[in-house]
């Protein structure tokens, strides 16, 4: 039975490297080729027959909804499961994507579980699971262990051991006890704010300050810690014509706001993925109006 092959499509190398990482760990045998934008993966598919395209929809030269529309005019790509992996959950979006005749869906941030079932849903469809889920391991391998993908894509299966997900100075954060939920805080889209979205949730956030690569910001610390190397998106809301833009990043690290180790508030540096350049100029303009609150003042 021939491999199950698979084209992974994003403009963000981290992104690509987190999904090709996990259909490698738990499929051995899987044929896995990507491409950085909608226009290279147009000539990847003019010249190669794929099972399977995962792929982002914001992306430079081409869409991913653009690569769809034009897979589904091609008689040989019509039937071809086609997921969108995007940070792009708007229900407008959804039906937008549906209407162009996607597969499936994939929300960022994501765990390997959540990835991994929705390439089998779709493989199934076209009779493909069977020799996919032959090149398998008997048992699950560290797809869904406690490595460092899982860190990366959210996944918590395993309680992680705090020196492996923080920097030193946020290990007593990490050791002390969870403190309860924090209630719900002012609606996002005011002056210096955001929401912050994790594979364990969305919560708003304050940002402290910003740069073309990353944004320092400031969450109230919940029961479930976030992890350094975590992906997730960051949703921003600015200016009188409520600009949105859903920035998609990792977070490179995690400190107590307040020095002290039972501190109510986290430090969060959010880095950045996204090549596209719209988002680029989005930062930019952002970064010139003064979006960053240059003061944060806890339980204000």
């Amino acid at each position: 039975m021939s491999k199950v092959s698979v084209l992974v499509v994003d403009d963000a190398s981290f992104i690509r490297d987190l999904v090709k990482k996990c259909l490698r760990n738990y499929f051995p045998g899987i044929k896995i080729e990507d491409a950085v934008n909608g226009k290279k993966a147009q000539a990847i598919l003019m010249r190669e027959t794929f099972d399977l395209v995962l792929c982002d929809w914001e992306m430079p030269e081409m869409s991913g909804l653009e690569l769809l529309t034009w897979c589904r005019e091609q008689a040989h790509l019509k039937a071809m499961p086609f997921v969108m992996v995007t940070s792009r959950g708007d229900k407008e979006n959804v039906v937008q994507a549906i209407q162009a005749g996607v597969s499936g869906y994939v929300s960022k941030p994501f765990t390997n579980e959540q990835l991994l079932s929705k390439v089998k849903q779709a493989l199934h469809k076209v009779g493909r699971l069977d020799a996919l889920v032959a090149s398998a391991p008997t048992k699950m391998n560290s797809a869904f262990g406690n490595d460092s993908l899982s860190a990366l894509t959210g996944g918590r299966p395993e309680a992680v051991k705090p020196a492996t997900v923080a920097a030193a100075p946020s290990r007593g954060l990490l050791n002390s006890p969870p403190v309860q939920a924090a209630p719900a805080a002012s609606p996002a889209g005011g002056r210096g704010q955001g929401q912050l979205r994790l594979s364990s949730g969305t919560q708003q956030c304050v940002i402290k300050a910003l740069s073309i690569k990353e944004a320092l910001l400031v969450v109230r610390r919940g029961e479930v810690l976030p992890q350094v190397l975590e992906s997730a998106v960051l949703d921003l809301e600015q200016g009188d014509n409520a600009e949105v833009a859903r920035l998609n990043g990792y977070l490179h690290a995690i400190v107590a706001f307040e020095p002290r180790p039972d501190s109510d508030w986290l430090q969060l540096t959010f880095r950045f993925i996204d090549q596209d350049a719209q988002k680029l100029d989005y930062i930019s303009r952002l970064i010139a109006r003064g979006t960053a609150q240059k003061h944060f003042v806890p339980g204000a």
